[in-house]
């Protein structure tokens, strides 16, 4: 990703002895590493130092690594390449899958606790299924559902998670204003622990493409978007026939295994640590 140098995060090197002395060696050091996450939370976690300069700087660079058109995409429009709500939200969002547990408008038997994921496929186009009309101009990422089996008769809930693009400026956060739709009370943002609106509350939910694009029922989607614009939802999955399979394959032999992957759309997350 292109970048002017007043988008560039500032390096600094340290004329003491102590401490990082070159700030571009420990970048170097990920870059050999490929940005392991593992390592950079665990060098995140060594003493306040390491861990301002991840927040300053390692964690932009892991989610540039991991999601260069992503993050192109986020940060458009921005002179300093700032992200509302931080880097370091938008690091776990990328590598790990929140969890969730019942709310007014979706039960479940038991809670499903979050987990890093190996992979995600975050998506623009994805996202468009997720806006109302009035607000499909909006830039919003959305990543598959992750499969979570409840162990008892019900269908498996799938868990996703996405990001607005420069969310106080979108038709989204209006239509939330306009309808003076209060926060809920008892949930916060499992990325930012920003407080949450609740988009069935605020009938913001296009049921039937959003149900479509995750595999689900009409009424069986929900999903919160917070004050920096994370999304995080569930939704019931529908197990499909043999049938469906066998048809589900042959389209996407004919779009050429991939369907919505185009210009650079979507992108893939990693593998994730517990140390966030």
């Amino acid at each position: 990703m292109s970048e002017t140098p007043s988008q560039k995060p500032k390096l600094t090197e340290s004329p003491n002895s102590a401490g990082i002395q070159n700030e571009r060696v420990l970048l170097l050091v990920f870059e050999s590493l490929k940005w392991d996450i593992h390592v950079l939370c665990q060098t995140a976690s060594v003493n306040r130092r390491l861990r301002a300069l991840a927040k300053r700087l390692l964690w932009r660079e892991l989610c540039v690594y991991r999601a260069p058109n992503m993050i192109s995409a986020l940060t458009q429009g921005s002179s300093s390449g700032r992200l509302i709500g931080g880097w370091l939200p938008l690091s776990k969002l990328l590598f790990f899958c929140g969890g969730c547990e019942s709310t007014r408008h979706f039960e479940l038997s038991r809670p499903l606790p979050g987990h890093f994921v190996n992979s995600t496929r975050f998506s623009k186009t994805s996202g468009r299924s997720f806006l109302t009309k009035y607000c499909r101009g909006d830039v919003l990422y959305v990543s598959d559902p992750c499969e979570h089996s409840v162990g008892d008769e019900q269908n498996d809930v799938g868990i996703y998670r996405g990001v607005f693009r420069a969310f106080m400026k979108s038709r989204t956060r209006e239509c939330l204003i306009r309808r003076q739709v209060e926060f809920e009370a008892a949930l916060r943002c499992p990325y930012c622990g920003a407080r949450v609106w609740s988009m069935t509350a605020a009938r913001l939910i296009p049921r039937k493409t959003a149900a479509r694009r995750l595999g689900s029922n009409d009424d069986g989607v929900e999903y919160f978007v917070c004050l920096n614009g994370h999304l995080h939802g569930t939704c019931w999955l529908v197990h499909l026939s043999s049938d469906d399979e066998d048809d589900e394959d042959g389209d996407d032999e004919e779009n050429g295994g991939g369907g919505e992957n185009n210009g650079g759309d979507d992108t893939d997350g990693g593998s994730g640590s517990n140390q966030y």
